[in-house]
């Protein structure tokens, strides 16, 4: 047997003809080229065998009496369960009439006897294989559609969470601003009562009094700090979508002038390359390179702090780099410090509040973008963002 007839040596054929001695001839042909033959002498017997055990292909001759070739493939064709498999008809007559008829009730082949053996078994080989890629090709599509429906589910069910997410996040957001808000006005009056107590009162404090209101005020005042911090940040996810026009560099300008201060004071050299126009909001920009330039001097080593923004065209969106010379973050923590009040120092050490990197984190993913730091500890960090180009 050669490799072609070995591919098909488990197919299934369906032998339908009224006299045996036909079926006895077709079946030695079919059984020596290793496929499994059955045979059947009536069409009714003929559909009832392939219903109950569908075949890979059907012989079937035309001239039977009670139910002719002819009926019998029309019914194989309105069942859908037999409908797809290939019917090879085989027959004396051999009229271009019948060959027609044969191919318009659904037959695919017509074979005319006295036939050639080695014809027979080509056509055979021929639409098993047409079949068996039919087949395959259908369940390939089964199974794309199935993937495409999982894919659908999935998308729907991602598509809820999100929104849920999204109403969630805009409530928690809408929540710690009022929350936020609320809270200045009793911590004003404890400020401002504690300060009367330091007034008015002085004289009559002994020096352990004195350091508990000092006390009270400084963590009044970092109170306070916090809370505008948290107002900020919460303001950041209610704020109108504002985005214009930006010259970088003239937001880069503003912030050296806003910490002109901590610059003069910490002898701080900061430069800048040659940065892009955005299409972005502004005011946001600015907090965002006041927040890196401000973190870059606070978190200095004992040399004055050397710090240079640069921007990098990578495919559609701009590369922003922070680079600075500081006291740098240990590997373990460079994930972590976005977070909103993550701190990884003591405030007596380094005075903040630890909302400032995520800030900057909201903004930048505001702007469609993403920022993370690259750092190396005692020798400095580069801070990276990505915004789009204005196009």
């Amino acid at each position: 047997m050669n490799s072609s007839q070995d591919r098909f040596s488990i197919a299934n054929i369906l032998l339908v003809d009224d006299r045996p001695e036909n079926l006895r001839v077709l079946y030695t042909i079919l059984k020596k080229q290793g496929y499994q033959p059955r045979g059947v002498v009536s069409g009714q017997m003929a559909l009832s065998s392939a219903k109950i055990n569908p075949p890979d292909l059907i012989l079937l001759d035309i001239m039977m009496p009670g139910m002719d070739g002819y009926e019998v493939c029309r019914c194989l064709k309105e069942d859908e369960n037999t409908r797809e498999i290939p019917v090879i008809f085989i027959s004396a007559k051999g009229e271009t009439f019948d060959k027609i008829k044969a191919f318009s009730v659904g037959g695919v082949d017509y074979i005319t006897k006295p036939f050639e053996v080695e014809e027979l078994i080509a056509r055979i080989e021929n639409h098993l294989t047409l079949y068996r890629l039919q087949k395959q090709l259908q369940e390939k599509n089964w199974l794309l559609e199935k993937e495409v429906r999982n894919r659908m589910l999935i998308e729907a069910a991602l598509s809820k969470s999100n929104q849920e997410l999204s109403r969630s996040n805009e409530e928690l957001e809408q929540f710690a601003y009022i929350a936020s808000h609320d809270l200045l006005a009793p911590l004003a009056s404890i400020t401002i009562y504690a300060q009367l107590l330091e007034g008015r009162y002085q004289e009559k404090l002994d020096e352990q009094g004195k350091n508990f209101i000092i006390k009270i005020v400084k963590g009044c005042h970092r109170m306070q700090t916090l809370i505008n911090d948290l107002l900020e940040y919460s303001r950041l996810g209610n704020q109108e979508n504002s985005l214009e026009l930006t010259e970088c560099n003239l937001i880069f300008e503003e912030a050296c002038t806003n910490l002109q201060a901590a610059i003069r004071n910490n002898q701080a050299v900061v430069t800048r390359s040659d940065l892009p126009i955005l299409k972005a909001d502004g005011f946001q920009l600015l907090q965002l390179f006041q927040n890196l330039l401000s973190n870059a001097i606070k978190y200095r080593r004992e040399e004055p702090p050397i710090i240079h923004i640069s921007a990098l065209l990578k495919e559609d969106s701009y590369l922003f780099s922070v680079r600075d010379n500081g006291i740098g973050i240990e590997s373990q923590y460079t994930n972590q410090i976005f977070q909103l009040f993550k701190r990884l120092h003591s405030t007596k050490k380094y005075p903040g509040t630890g909302i400032g990197l995520a800030i900057c984190q909201k903004i930048v993913e505001y702007h469609g973008g993403s920022i993370w730091v690259e750092s190396e500890y005692g020798k400095g960090s580069i801070f990276y963002f990505t915004i789009k180009k204005y196009s």
